[in-house]
């Protein structure tokens, strides 16, 4: 299934299924026909138990999913606890740390992508967020090593009055995260293709960016029962990447 989807690796932000236990998540999540997870944090929380880890495995791989990614993450002046997150990160494989970095993070996070080869994504919040505007993120990494870049939330840009494909296009391949949704309005949530999302457009972006990393389907509405929702925005996807 998914060679629907073209050449991305598509998955879920974990985040959508927050209502579920892990185990019942993932259990969703290849129901869906899906592979790869950005996990919430609630779903693999952070640990420096190898027992804890080990039990994270054996879930991931037995429901056939891949952890690609993590977050979102806050990273603030305390650089030991940062160590600590990235230590974990790199024993459970993730590749990719979706991240709201502070100021003071700014430091000494270049440091330790490269230390690590993990890059981080400074994810957009949207309005009142220090990440609102893409150029927020933007000046974020100036001056920083290759491995600090994006996630574009489509939404919360939209929320912005951005436009996600612009932001795609501006980052390039510093583009590391993607959470999929819609919003109708700047204002309500909607299912993938009926909000003021270009499906077809971001996916487009996303391609000429040479993409690589996971293509996280969020969907903030419905919590208690989303299945059949994530169908309809999977399939949105699937017919978006027909046409590229």
């Amino acid at each position: 299934m998914q060679k629907e989807y073209g050449s991305f690796q598509m998955g879920i932000q974990s985040y959508s299924l927050r209502n579920f236990k892990t185990p019942e998540a993932l259990e969703i999540t290849q129901s869906l026909g899906l592979q790869h997870w950005e996990a919430f944090m609630a779903h693999i929380p952070l640990t420096e138990s190898t027992d804890a880890m080990r039990e994270y495995h054996q879930a991931l791989r037995a429901r056939r999913v891949k952890l690609l990614a993590y977050g979102v993450v806050g990273f603030n002046e305390n650089e030991e606890a940062a160590r600590r997150l990235f230590t974990f990160a790199k024993q459970m494989g993730i590749q990719v740390l979706t991240a709201d970095p502070d100021a003071a993070s700014l430091r000494y996070l270049g440091k330790l992508v490269e230390e690590f080869k993990i890059p981080i994504a400074i994810h957009n919040h949207g309005p009142g967020s220090r990440y609102d505007k893409i150029d927020d993120v933007w000046k974020a990494m100036q001056g920083q090593p290759d491995r600090i870049g994006a996630c574009v939330d489509t939404g919360h840009f939209l929320r912005s009055g951005e436009d996600p494909v612009e932001a795609i296009r501006r980052f390039g391949e510093r583009t590391f995260g993607v959470h999929l949704k819609d919003v109708k309005d700047r204002t309500q949530f909607k299912v993938l293709g009926k909000g003021d999302l270009d499906v077809r457009g971001t996916l487009s972006a996303l391609k000429k960016a040479k993409f690589r990393h996971c293509l996280a389907l969020e969907y903030e509405e419905n919590p208690s029962n989303p299945i059949r929702d994530l169908e309809e925005c999977l399939n949105a996807v699937k017919e978006a990447a027909k046409k590229l």
